[in-house]
């Protein structure tokens, strides 16, 4: 099997593999939860997973553009949306630990913690921006605004990553290592991106094009 091509059908299983290997990090926290192994701090533990694998989602969805286009592995855009959509959906459980494990729904906290602590103002602010990124990711929706602005639009992505390196960045205050290494990451991502950009590897509409054909294919 070619790296460059994968045969439909044995793509259809590799999809649902992938599919199912994206939702271990939930499992392995409820397994934890079960097992009494979610440490001292079991919020903590569990916000900290969470938006960890918030953070790792991302990276893998902004590393498919980079690899399709170094080794033309085509059929990596048939996966980036899964990806970006479990980015989203370990962003909304992050989310939801927090008011309702950390503040107990307590609303008036929550928006008061959001106003008043930078770190938390930023992660909901990435949360916010990755909304319409979710709704937008259906091959209809791409027709609907079609190519320019739905590239536009999902260029947020670099935001989001960005911001959510902050949202860490600020939260653990004194130990930045981990932090530090997903804001190299991202780095890298981003002037790969800006290198092929100016590189002129593609036309933009091809690029699009090819995205298109490929998402619409699954």
């Amino acid at each position: 099997m070619s790296f460059s091509r994968i045969d439909p059908h044995v793509f259809k299983w590799l999809k649902a593999a992938v599919f199912v290997a994206c939702l271990w990090p939930l499992a392995r926290l409820v397994w934890l939860a079960f097992d009494d192994g979610l440490g001292a701090n079991p919020i903590q533990f569990i916000e900290h997973t969470l938006g960890d694998w918030i953070l790792i989602f991302l990276a893998i969805t902004l590393s498919v553009t980079p690899l399709r286009r170094l080794f033309n592995w085509q059929w990596l855009l048939r996966l980036r949306r899964m990806f970006g959509l479990y980015a989203f959906f370990y962003a909304v459980l992050h989310f939801v630990a927090y008011i309702g494990l950390d503040q107990f729904f307590d609303f008036d906290a929550i928006l008061k913690d959001i106003i008043k602590r930078p770190f938390i103002t930023v992660g909901f602010s990435c949360l916010v921006l990755m909304v319409p990124l979710a709704a937008t990711s259906t091959n209809a929706m791409v027709r609907r605004l079609g190519g320019r602005r739905w590239q536009q639009l999902h260029r947020l992505v670099y935001l989001i990553a960005i911001g959510g390196v902050i949202h860490f960045w600020w939260e653990v205050k004194k130990d930045i290592t981990d932090p530090l290494i997903y804001a190299v990451i991202f780095a890298v991502l981003l002037a790969i991106r800006i290198g092929f950009h100016f590189a002129g590897a593609h036309p933009r509409r091809q690029r699009f094009t090819a995205l298109r054909n490929a998402e619409s294919a699954e």
